[in-house]
């Protein structure tokens, strides 16, 4: 159910939140921690105590996958879901402290306002209710949520209204995406694409051969459509009250094969297939869904791409790959290339801040391990073919006459860089993209306000933790 809310603040909510920043609300290490006291209570906000029961379903709304909740008596996870849930609930508190409200026509409005349900340019209440039966919810809870994010939002927009941004801010974001740099460089693609030698591949796949191996699932399925559950063609409330009706008889553990019979149902059986087996009949968002069934035989009433479907997974097993498959080659490589790379990258970064690596030696680098030292001049972040933004945002943060070692996210590009000369362009009002600067100074700003607010409320509400239940929580899974 959770989840269902969480897809659709991708679209409906995410259009009231646009531009906000959210609190970060971080909890812990304020108040004291009680080691005993109730069994029933994990967590205090001033008097209001926050039940074992409350937070374990609040846990459990998570959805968390088997192997997180493997892991939760081994790691911090549920300390952080709690700091997250208590932060959820002292936001609840401040904003009836400051009386932020909404009225019932203002969510109405909200809600006949969106074009997730509009049909012929105006709301429809049958795509209200169907998006509410296929994503698993009942109208008072998702219209409760929506109020909730309209109240932070006021909120929000309460604390940051009437910020005047100096102009100053404004230049001062504007050239972080605009600068005049003149740099030179090396790439060290060539660097790190050396022959790896068979004997290193049979190594690393002897030292990993449970990790090659993968999962391969059997499944039945039957797609409900209104043609076999009503004998019509519309997706009508008949149909949906129907999809409800079966809902409800898998929660109560009628099998599939009773339902099948029930209510007439084609049903369809699949070989053992891997995850990315996709054809004309498996979709691979279908199958997708299919390999998140965990249990066998049980069955699950699924929605994918407005369909829906009943299913249940037959069989499972794990097969074990030959090292000569292509597959488990490339894998193995690409495991050694990036430790490589880790290892490589750690060596020069340490280097380079230990003023080790200067600019002559850079030549010396490039020469030896047969590399070509580049000069270019950017300027602005999609200046340059060579570079990534992010890999240009990361040289705009360099110094004039400074080494350093850039690399993107998955140490894909790799480049050892020197700035020669920086000028830094100016910007003025009568600029077309002033105003867009304007407000990134202006969220910026308004993110550090939202940071001291942040603070006081850790002095304005106690929080304490019930470590005692909390272990006993985190030993339950």
């Amino acid at each position: 159910m959770l989840n269902s809310i969480k897809k659709y603040s991708k679209t409906f909510l995410f259009k009231l939140l646009v531009g906000i920043i959210i609190l970060p609300f971080l909890f812990w290490g304020m108040g004291d921690v009680f080691s005993g006291g109730s069994q029933n209570v994990v967590a205090k906000i001033d008097s209001e105590k926050i039940s074992t029961r409350d937070f374990i379903n609040y846990l459990n709304a998570l959805d968390l996958n088997e192997q997180d909740r493997k892991n939760l008596p081994k790691t911090d996870l549920i300390n952080k879901i709690l700091s997250d849930y208590i932060g959820k609930r002292v936001l609840i508190l401040e904003l009836e402290d400051l009386n932020v409200t909404l009225e019932d026509s203002s969510l109405k409005n909200i809600i006949l306002n969106d074009k997730t349900f509009f049909k012929d340019n105006k709301f429809s209440r049958t795509k209200y209710e169907k998006f509410l039966i296929s994503s698993s919810l009942n109208a008072p809870l998702f219209e409760t949520n929506i109020a909730e994010q309209e109240k932070k939002r006021q909120l929000l927009s309460y604390l940051s209204g009437g910020i005047e941004i100096p102009n100053f801010l404004v230049q001062h974001e504007y050239n972080k995406e605009n600068q005049t740099k003149k740099i030179d460089f090396i790439n060290l693609k060539k660097y790190y694409e050396k022959t790896i030698p068979d004997q290193k591949i049979d190594e690393v796949f002897e030292k990993n051969k449970d990790f090659y191996s993968e999962i391969v699932k059997a499944f039945k399925y039957a797609e409900l459509t209104p043609t076999n559950i009503i004998g019509s063609d519309e997706y009508n409330e008949n149909f949906f009250n129907k999809l409800n009706e079966i809902e409800n008889k898998i929660l109560d553990g009628v099998s599939l094969d009773q339902l099948v019979l029930e209510y007439n149902l084609g049903i369809k059986n699949t070989e053992l297939i891997k995850k990315n087996n996709v054809s004309k009949q498996l979709s691979e968002k279908l199958i997708s869904s299919f390999y998140k069934l965990e249990n066998l035989n049980s069955p699950e009433f699924l929605t994918v791409d407005k369909k829906y479907y009943l299913a249940e997974m037959t069989e499972s097993k794990t097969l074990k790959k030959n090292k000569n498959e292509k597959e488990v080659i490339d894998s193995i490589k690409a495991q050694i290339i990036i430790e490589n790379k880790i290892t490589e990258n750690s060596k020069l970064a340490k280097e380079i801040t230990n003023k080790k690596f200067t600019r002559s030696q850079m030549d010396s680098f490039a020469k030896k391990n047969n590399l070509i030292v580049q000069t270019t001049t950017l300027n602005n972040l999609n200046d340059n073919k060579t570079f990534s933004s992010g890999v240009i945002k990361r040289i705009f943060e360099t110094d004039d006459k400074s080494l350093n070692l850039i690399t993107d996210n998955m140490l894909k590009d790799n480049f050892i860089i020197y700035v020669k000369e920086t000028k830094l362009p100016k910007i003025d009002k009568q600029n077309e993209n002033y105003e867009s600067f304007k407000l990134k100074a202006k969220l910026r700003l308004a993110n550090n306000i939202y940071n001291i607010y942040d603070l006081s409320l850790n002095k304005k509400y106690s929080v304490e933790i019930n470590n005692k239940t909390l272990n006993r929580i985190k030993n339950s899974f």
